[in-house]
This record gives structure tokens, sequence and C-alpha cells, in this order.
């Protein structure tokens, strides 16, 4: 059974963006892989994090994994800081990792544009990245777009250790779905929804109640005409929305531009509300459950254990054929 990694961080609350082109995936991945699904709490402190933010996240993001439906005794779930192997093993491979290579990563140069100072965390958190997959020799890594590059970085890494010290890593490569892989931003579809954008307008929380749910879909920006028709180059705005009813429902791109033939925008995205209103309040209440029930520590106890027993093995064997002394 082939293994998947991935995780989210805890910085923001999971937008519908997070659910279409992650979280669904992870809860149909999880029946026919060994899956290992973590908070990477870690890399959220390389930009500053207010501390009972933080944990707050760290709680809810955990809560939405389970309420999505994953299920703690199909995958294992477990927040990274919880599994001390992965910064001692994100030291070692930082001492890999060329300058270079961490100066051509664009996510650090998009957080870093326009800053006086930038910590050191966010610089080399590639590498971090790169000892959390091969931790696990996961062959198989959910990314969208904008983590190709860092998969690269991780790919490389694991062969240089491999040429370097002995055959130790799996190669992983990348697991990106055809459809739902990038939602675009309610306002600019030119940019990914995004839980870090400054206009709460832009994204749709998980969380939001279904009139704030509406609100967001009524005001999403459309084109001048009123045609719906999925057309990415000409039309990229409705497309979006064409994807976003797609994937909250169980009709064909095809068939909702039949749906909605000659009617415009306004009947489209008032049932587009509608839909994307029916598919969270479940999830929503199941996290409210998992919330009050004081049973999430108890799924990341688990977790880290199980998590831990599989990231010291291979630590192990790592440090051994490095040179260091493993009592």
């Amino acid at each position: 059974m082939k293994r998947v990694l991935s995780g989210m961080q805890p910085s923001g609350q999971l937008t519908l963006g997070n659910y279409i082109g992650a979280l669904k995936n992870y809860v149909t991945l999880q029946h026919t892989h060994d899956c290992y699904f973590m908070v990477v709490d870690l890399h959220a402190i390389t930009v500053p994090q207010e501390p009972a933010a933080l944990k707050e996240q760290s709680e809810s993001v955990t809560a939405l994994y389970i309420a999505a439906g994953i299920d703690p005794a199909k995958a294992t779930v477990f927040m990274q800081s919880h599994v001390r192997q992965h910064a001692e093993l994100g030291w070692l491979f930082t001492t890999l990792t060329y300058m270079g290579e961490l100066e051509r990563m664009t996510q650090f140069k998009d957080k870093s544009e326009g800053k006086d100072s930038v910590g050191a965390g966010l610089f080399t958190y590639p590498s971090l990245m790169a000892a959390d997959i091969l931790l696990y020799n996961a062959d198989l890594v959910p990314v969208g777009d904008d983590q190709k590059q860092h998969l690269e970085l991780t790919r490389d890494l694991a062969q240089r250790f491999n040429q370097r010290y002995g055959d130790t890593f799996t190669i992983p490569e990348p697991y990106i779905p055809q459809v739902g892989a990038r939602i675009m931003s309610l306002d600019d579809a030119s940019k990914k929804m995004s839980k870090s954008s400054t206009n709460a307008g832009s994204f749709i929380t998980l969380l939001d109640s279904p009139d704030v749910i509406r609100k967001k879909i009524s005001r999403a920006v459309t084109d001048s005409g009123r045609e719906v028709k999925f057309d990415p180059q000409a039309k990229p705005e409705v497309s979006n929305l064409i994807s976003i009813y797609a994937n909250c429902s169980d009709l064909s791109i095809a068939e909702i531009e039949a749906l909605y033939e000659g009617q415009g925008y306004g009947p489209f995205k008032k049932e587009l509300a509608e839909r994307v209103v029916a598919l969270l309040e479940p999830l929503q209440q199941r996290y409210r459950e998992i919330r009050e029930s004081g049973e999430l520590y108890d799924i990341l106890r688990q977790g880290a254990e199980r998590a831990a027993e599989q990231a010291e093995k291979n630590l192990r064997i790592a440090k051994e054929r490095m040179g260091f002394l493993v009592l």
C-alpha cells in the first residue's frame, strides 16, 4: 500500500478552497492508501503568530480534518510539533540544502516582499518540509500548484542524501487531482482562494454561517455578460464559480451550463450559495460535536504515537548513515 503525507498550517481558518482542493482528496485517499495527515504548526511560526490564536487554530484545523471525514482509525492524524523527529531531521536537511535553492523559492519571495526583516525560519522552512515528507518515506504528496516547487526540492534532497549516504529515502511523487485542485478567489480569479487574504469577501471559510456564505457568493465578481459558461480564459470569474458548483454537487460542468442556459447570473449564484450551505452545514455540526466532546487531544495523542514510531525508525537509519553515534 502506497503511503501519503500532507498537512495544513493552522494560520487562519480553512476555506472552501482547502476543502475542495485538499480535504476531499484526503478523505478519498484514506481508503486506499496509508495516510499521514498533520497540522503543520512548526511551519506556521515561520511568520509571527499570536500564541492564543495559534493554539485555537491548531485545535480548529484538527477538528475540521475529522469533521470533513478523515477517520483517525484509518489515517494517522497528528500535530507536527508533537513528533520531535520532524525538527531534528529538518535541521539535518538544512545542512544539505544550498542557499541558492532556498533563494529561488517563490513562496519565500512572496511572503518576504516589502518586509524590513524576515526570520531565518521562513527562508529555511522548505528543508523542514522535505523532512516532513521523507521522514515517513511517503510515496505520494497531495500538493497544489503553489507547492510543486517545494516538492521538487524535496525530491532533490532525497536524491542528494541517497547518493551521499546510501539508499535511504523514497523519492516522492506529487498527487494533483484533475478537478478542484485550485479554487480561486471570489474577488479576483487570477489569485488562489486564500485564508490569508485581507479581503474576507474573497474566500468562504468552512465555518462561515449560511447568511455569510450567501452574501459572499452574491457579491462574487463576475464578468459583464450574463452567460453561465465555463471558459477559464474568457470568463475566469464565472468559470471559478462553476467549478465550485461542480465540486459542491453531483453535476458536471456541462450539466451546470445547460441548467442555467439563458437564466443569467442571479439564479445561478443563488443556487450555488445553497449548494455550498448544504455541503458545509453537516460538516459544521460535526465540528461543533468534536470541539465539545473533548476527544480532540486523544486523537492527537494517538496519532502522534503512531507517527513517532515510524518517524524514529527512519530518523535513526538516516543518522547512522550520516555517521552519528546512535544509542
